[in-house]
């Protein structure tokens, strides 16, 4: 039997060096184009990280790019300088109060209420959802001034919580948005089964849901702590003490317009952080961007 299996198997096509050598030089063009498209998008990030390594002087003198042919330019006086000297690294904490928090509270509710209109059966539900679905056309600009004045009265301006809430507000109907379209693709025997073994929806919920989820519930993570992070205008307009990192760089800019060798280094901590939390989830953000494209 195994002579008869070992004849029946398909035999291997050895491919010979010169067609290997072929693909490589035609797939050559299309790397190369991606290697320079790639290496062009860093260059304005390479930029400001070699100009936070200057002096005020020696950037206005020369540019950033003196720093490839004379390394000896380059220095960390400007990131001691920064987190010794400047409200920067308390900046920076508050952003990250306000990141964190406006990350966890709109993934939190998103994926209770994205389940609830997957897998729940109430009145008007998906009347409900078409109306989630009509607040993602809501542009911020448009809530600023009624928001502004509903935090005035419920003295929630220049504060944290308040902060917070705006972000969580504006990220919820992305967030149920997407969960929901996650959580129905779940196959519903999982939920019949475990009802059948008597388990709460409560239970299902942490059990199946969040972590089948995963995903998905990490790229909404990784898209509402990068929006949140980056926003300056809604921190321009709720908060006057309580300064976000782009509320500080931006006064920095506005005060000392030359003022390079803090504003270069405080630039690129704020660009380094969310690039680490992208990094650091980007495994499980393939995996939401790529789920339901196969069956």
């Amino acid at each position: 039997m195994a002579a008869v299996a070992a004849q029946a198997q398909a035999p291997v096509i050895q491919e010979s060096v010169a067609t290997k050598i072929l693909r490589v030089l035609g797939k050559a063009p299309v790397h190369l184009l991606l290697v320079f498209v790639g290496a062009l998008w860093l260059v304005p990030t390479i930029g400001l990280f070699f100009t936070s390594l200057l002096s005020a002087q020696d950037y206005n003198n020369n540019g950033w790019w003196r720093v490839i042919s004379h390394p000896h330019l380059a220095t960390w006086a400007n990131y001691s300088n920064l987190w010794h000297n400047t409200g920067i690294p308390h900046a920076i904490g508050t952003t990250a109060e306000i990141a964190v928090g406006g990350t966890i509270l709109p993934i939190l509710i998103g994926a209770l209420a994205g389940y609830a209109f997957a897998w729940l059966e109430f009145p008007g539900r998906d009347w409900l959802f078409v109306g989630v679905i009509a607040l993602l056309v809501v542009p911020v600009q448009m809530a600023l001034i009624p928001i502004f004045s509903l935090y005035n009265h419920l003295h929630l301006f220049d504060t944290l919580f308040g902060l917070i809430l705006f972000h969580t507000a504006f990220g919820l109907p992305f967030a149920i948005f997407l969960l929901r379209n996650f959580f129905i693709g779940i196959p519903k025997d999982v939920f019949e089964s475990a009802r059948i073994d008597g388990a709460s929806e409560i239970l299902i919920f942490v059990k199946l849901v969040l972590p089948l989820g995963l995903p998905a519930i990490a790229s909404l993570a990784i898209f509402q702590f990068l929006w949140t992070w980056n926003d300056l205008l809604v921190a321009l307009v709720m908060a006057r003490n309580t300064q976000p990192v782009t509320v500080a760089i931006f006064s920095q800019l506005r005060q000392f317009g030359t003022n390079i060798d803090l504003i270069a280094p405080a630039s690129f901590l704020s660009l380094v952080i969310p690039l680490g939390v992208f990094f650091a989830f980007q495994r499980y953000f393939v995996q939401g961007l790529l789920a339901g494209s196969v069956k």
